[in-house]
């Protein structure tokens, strides 16, 4: 269908065509064509089009968290995406979590403005998608796709979708994500913060290992004897804490654990050498933490890359957290031409240079190193240098865990999607406890717990479900994943593969029972214990297995699920585990 798409802020200054390209299936694409007789300032330019507002339940943008709802046209607080903020997609979807209409754009990469409005005067949802919103360099041409999904399928399906429509841009093609990006994950920022103990960490990483953990970040602290949780003295990357750094990395890789370091990219505080040796080669230095690098200069991009080259051969670790990439961007003060030794006028694109060459480098070193990036900087044109994207930290906070794994698992194909750290208070009980972890396991759990002060009904909580976890990652990871319900923040998940059907129930909902597989395990993510299922055919008998959440046997017994409601009584966060009678 045509969607009469309407070109808003044109000028003479340079021409704008929009071309449908293809349109199957449901799915339109259009390439949109910018340019001029010559060089030319880009102002801003909004492509908008129109839907009837029917069957709109909530608006799907990938970092909207709790936020699904329909935004009204006079609320103006429009999307961003570029290389490293957010995915320049939105979905609209229906009551029934089918999709309405998903569109994308295939330049990640360039700052881009999206949204999806509803107008009270006509009801309609006006979406748009608008260009050169900041400050840009003068350019010659611009080209882009605009991709426009309104098949009648789940929506979580056009998302998946989008994704590997990116995959397929050269300029967007991913990284290869190794064993080791999908391996459960010991962090130590919640319990150590910068206050770090090599003699305690190899202790905690000895206890990790024995309940399944074969990854550590050490997070921030190792680079300075500095706990003011500032960034004063980022810019050097030297080990003032643990000065025997290879000595200490030997030490957790005696423990079977590998070992990732944590750095803040862009920052180059003002008590570093690094500082005096870039003066005048920064963004911005009135950032509230540090001077951010201006990655459009060559010397400072090599000073990067060396940083973590020679981490890599001169310590043998296994990974970088390479994080706050999403500083890097336009500043108030920032000048934005080619000159003075900048061989980028554009930074997107240099941070595109920047993480290109970075990856590139590593792999030279080792293949499969990981390199973990955090929500917001989770776009698709991260998928080019990361190979584990992790929700974005929200401590203690079990369903905001799962509401961004799900965001993030939905667009970022083979890309490992890790949960923030689990993480929970003492004296809270061993179920509640165990609320933080089942939570995770859609994504790869992290876990930022103290062990050693750990009970041993903690212990043996964290062993079932991480070793629950590592047994069935194939269908965590891999299986055809279904969330329902987004603007409820996903109460029931599902994965499935050949043999096996795994779906988390979060909240006190009916699961609408129609597996097929001969294995289903329910995880009572929740405080009801119960579990409700509601079939329209009639599976006949199963062996039912249930489990607390540290893993003991509870019962056992033989049950029928014909058509009606069935319910099974279950421990909170407790598993539910149902396999076929082949007799019945």
């Amino acid at each position: 269908m045509t969607h009469n798409i309407e070109v808003i802020g044109k000028t003479k200054a340079f021409d704008v065509a929009i071309t449908l390209n293809s349109e199957s299936d449901g799915v339109s694409i259009y390439t949109i064509n910018f340019s001029g007789d010559s060089g030319f300032d880009p102002h801003p330019i909004t492509l908008r089009w129109k839907i009837p507002a029917i069957n709109v339940k909530g608006v799907w943008k990938p970092t909207t968290d709790f936020a699904k709802r329909i935004m009204d046209d006079w609320e103006l607080d429009h999307m961003e995406s570029r290389i490293s903020v957010d995915s320049p997609v939105i979905s609209l979807f229906g009551h029934d979590d089918t999709n309405t209409l998903t569109f994308a754009c295939s330049d990640a990469i360039n700052t881009t403005e999206l949204n999806a409005l509803y107008r009270e005067e006509d009801n309609y949802i006006y979406c748009h998608i608008s260009f050169f919103s900041e400050r840009h360099h003068n350019i010659k041409k611009y080209s882009t796709q605009l991709r426009i999904d309104e098949k009648k399928q789940h929506f979580s399906k056009s998302l998946t979708n989008v994704g590997h429509w990116w995959s397929n841009f050269e300029n967007l093609k991913p990284i290869k994500t190794p064993d080791l990006a999908k391996v459960p994950v010991y962090s130590t920022w919640y319990q150590f913060h910068q206050k770090l103990d090599t003699q305690e960490l190899i202790k905690e990483c000895e206890i990790a290992a024995g309940l399944g953990y074969e990854l550590i970040i050490l997070d921030d602290g190792w680079q300075t004897i500095d706990e003011n949780r500032g960034y004063d003295y980022t810019g050097d990357w030297k080990p003032e804490r643990i000065p025997k750094m290879k000595d200490f990395v030997q030490a957790i890789h005696n423990t079977t654990m590998k070992l990732a370091l944590w750095y803040s990219v862009p920052f180059c505080g003002k008590k570093s050498n690094a500082y005096k040796k870039f003066k005048g080669k920064f963004l911005t230095e009135e950032h509230r933490w540090a001077p951010v690098f201006d990655p459009r200069y060559p010397e400072v991009r090599e000073h990067l890359i060396n940083l973590y080259v020679n981490a890599l051969k001169d310590w043998k670790i296994d990974g970088f957290k390479l994080d706050f990439i999403d500083e890097f961007k336009v500043y108030p003060s920032t000048i934005l031409t080619k000159e003075n030794g900048r061989d980028f006028s554009s930074i997107n694109l240099a941070v595109d240079r920047l993480m290109t060459d970075i990856i590139e480098a590593l792999h030279t070193i080792n293949p499969e190193v990981v390199i973990e990036f955090r929500q917001k900087y989770t776009g698709p044109a991260m998928r080019k240098y990361g190979n584990m994207f992790r929700a974005f930290d929200c401590p203690g906070d079990s369903a905001m865990n799962r509401v961004r794994i799900t965001d993030i698992k939905m667009l970022c194909g083979e890309t490992a999607v890790h949960s923030d750290m689990f993480t929970y208070h003492q004296e809270e009980p061993i179920e509640i406890k165990a609320l933080q972890i089942v939570n995770t396991l859609f994504g790869v759990p992290q876990l930022s717990v103290l062990l050693k002060n750990a009970t041993e009904n903690e212990l043996s909580m964290i062993r079932f479900y991480t070793q629950y976890w590592k047994e069935n990652s194939e269908t965590f990871l891999n299986g055809t994943f279904t969330p329902q319900n987004p603007l409820a923040n996903y109460p029931i998940l599902k994965s499935h593969s050949k043999n096996l059907t795994i779906i988390g129930l979060f909240d006190n909902y009916v699961i609408d029972f129609e597996e097929k597989t001969n294995r289903i395990d329910i995880i009572n993510g929740q405080t009801t214990q119960k579990v409700v299922l509601s079939s329209s055919n009639n599976y006949g008998g199963y062996h039912c297995t249930v489990y607390n959440c540290m893993g003991e046997k509870i019962k056992e017994y033989n049950i029928m699920i014909l058509i009606g409601v069935t319910q099974i009584e279950a421990p909170v966060c407790g598993l539910v585990r149902l396999e076929k009678n082949n007799n019945t």
